[in-house]
């Protein structure tokens, strides 16, 4: 199913494939920054990792080279920024 129609609720995660999804539309800032950057940590396989935010996270992408991963736009739902995170090799 899409997200266009399945609903999810915000923080939620959930795996499609290969990838890793997590929700974050609704939240307040700080909330999605901390959660994506908790998700990225927490993996002990280097799961790729689809965003659905409601703006482009511009402060998130320093810290995710950081930590040795990157990020790329995907086409998302009307109203929907989608990143897809991806650990670099």
């Amino acid at each position: 199913m899409s997200q266009a129609t399945t609903p999810r609720r915000p923080g939620e995660q959930w795996t499609e494939g290969d990838d890793i999804h997590i929700e974050v539309r609704g939240l307040e800032p700080p909330q999605p920054f901390v959660l994506i950057i908790k998700l990225v940590e927490s993996l002990t396989v280097a799961s790729p990792v689809v965003v659905h935010h409601n703006r482009d996270p511009v402060p998130l992408y320093a810290e995710l080279a950081q930590r040795g991963w990157s990020a790329q736009q995907v086409p998302g739902d009307p109203g929907e920024f989608r990143l897809r995170l991806v650990k670099d090799a």
